[in-house]
């Protein structure tokens, strides 16, 4: 019963273990990223808020309602309310009133607030989205690293196999006497870098998902494990891009450059809105009251005074702006500015996101070149090795030159897996700027 017990519980621990490491694929990532980012909150947070502004511009059309209710007690020389005669006695008092008010015209300033906030919900939102595409880049590089650390682990494992073998095999033939006692010093060192590599390795692919943690807003003691799909260079042809081509479509694909158009529309509005506030007001006006006074002796009753004492009115007021200590000119100045300045904020994105698709380019067509430099170069040591390793079971050739060969090649072969990765990421920039969704065919 003790053993199925203990392996009960072994069986328990590593379901429970497998449970908690979860796996992630880059979809996966992406949205858990978008959905925690604190950055994507904001943004969000900054949609309402212009959601509110165009709510309350739209409401601003509809009249305004209100009621009062007054009630005291008047002392010596006052004016009854409900006859308007001076008395001279003390008043009891009580009213009633509603009152409503709508503007009928003022210089379009309404309808142009309505028309601006709809341009800044839409910019707001387009916010959002350059804020999730930059989320997205940022954990597509990160996860890619993490590829790239654990591809450089598995490497450094391997090779600190197959330097164990030749240990072995060294020791064979020392023991045979085919070989002096110090060559195995060679691989003892070799061994030893090799170990080093390893815990380097290890260090790197840990520091990286901790990268990937802080993206994904996870607690560091939270156990994740990326999945590792076959990574396969496309066959893409970087030399054949075109940066008109590539930077036109940017254009069309990439949040912000929309979202600048519209805040150029938003602010020529805030123009009108500013010349708007130099026309007159013209506003409609009606409500109804009725009082009560204590020393209205001809009323009977409280409900009869109310009833009797019922009035209505209704009026138009023109405000006509003569002189405004010259706001209404400083604030069409600033709206004009504002244009200017958005004008000029715009033109800055654009030139940013040209800058930043021929860099994209240009890294592109440089990482091809290096990647097929770093395969020839991995061909060439591998061959070399082979050679070497040949040469030395026949004693053409000493440890130190055998383990010359060994890291030449180890350093080729991590340089290819460095290429390969900044290969693949950079043409992932490329397809970003083109519209494409960022993922690991």
């Amino acid at each position: 019963m003790r053993k199925f017990l203990t392996l009960l519980l072994v069986l328990s621990c590593s379901y429970a273990t497998l449970q908690a490491q979860e796996s992630w694929s880059l979809e996966k990532c992406v949205n858990h990223a978008r959905q925690n980012s604190l950055t994507i909150k904001q943004a969000q947070y900054g949609i309402l808020q212009s959601e509110l502004t165009n709510k309350q511009a739209r409401m601003a059309r509809l009249p305004n309602l209100s009621a009062s209710i007054r009630g005291g007690y008047q002392f010596g020389r006052t004016i009854d309310p409900t006859t308007n005669e001076f008395k001279n006695e003390s008043i009891g008092f009580n009213g009633f009133g509603v009152d409503a008010g709508v503007t009928l015209f003022n210089g379009m300033v309404t309808t142009n607030s309505i028309k601006q906030s709809k341009f800044d919900v839409q910019a707001a939102k387009l916010d959002a989205a350059a804020a999730s595409n930059d989320i997205a880049l940022q954990v597509a590089s990160s996860y890619l690293s993490i590829l790239l650390a654990e591809e450089q682990l598995e490497n450094a494992k391997v090779r600190l196999t197959l330097s164990e073998a030749q240990l072995e095999q060294t020791d064979k033939l020392i023991q045979a006497g085919s070989l002096p006692v110090n060559d195995r010093l060679d691989f003892v060192a070799q061994i030893a870098r090799e170990q080093q590599a390893i815990i380097e390795a290890e260090n790197l692919v840990n520091i990286n998902y901790l990268t990937l943690k802080q993206l994904l807003l996870l607690e560091p003691n939270v156990d994740i494990k990326i999945d590792r799909p076959e990574v396969i260079i496309p066959a893409a042809n970087p030399e054949g891009l075109s940066l008109n081509e590539v930077f036109t479509t940017a254009l069309g694909t990439q949040p912000q450059i929309e979202a600048g158009e519209l805040r150029i529309k938003s602010a020529e509005i805030g123009e009108r809105i500013a010349y708007g506030q130099s026309f007159p007001t013209l506003s409609l006006f009606a409500g109804m009251s009725s009082n009560y006074s204590s020393i209205a002796k001809e009323f009977l009753s409280y409900s009869e005074q109310i009833e009797q004492n019922f009035g209505q009115y209704a009026q138009l007021s023109l405000n006509i702006p003569i002189y405004s200590n010259h706001r209404n000119q400083v604030g069409l100045d600033r709206a004009r500015l504002a244009t200017l300045n958005q004008d000029v904020a715009n033109k800055q994105a654009r030139n940013l996101l040209k800058t930043n698709v021929q860099r994209s380019i240009a890294d592109a067509r440089a990482a091809k070149e290096s990647y097929a430099a770093a395969q020839r170069s991995e061909e060439a040591a591998s061959a070399a090795y082979e050679n070497a390793q040949k040469r030395f079971d026949l004693g053409a050739i000493n440890s130190l030159e055998f383990t010359t060969a060994s890291n030449n090649l180890n350093q080729a072969k991590v340089t290819l897996i460095q290429a390969k990765y900044q290969y693949l990421f950079n043409l992932k920039v490329v397809d970003f700027y083109m519209g494409k969704t960022l993922e690991i065919d």
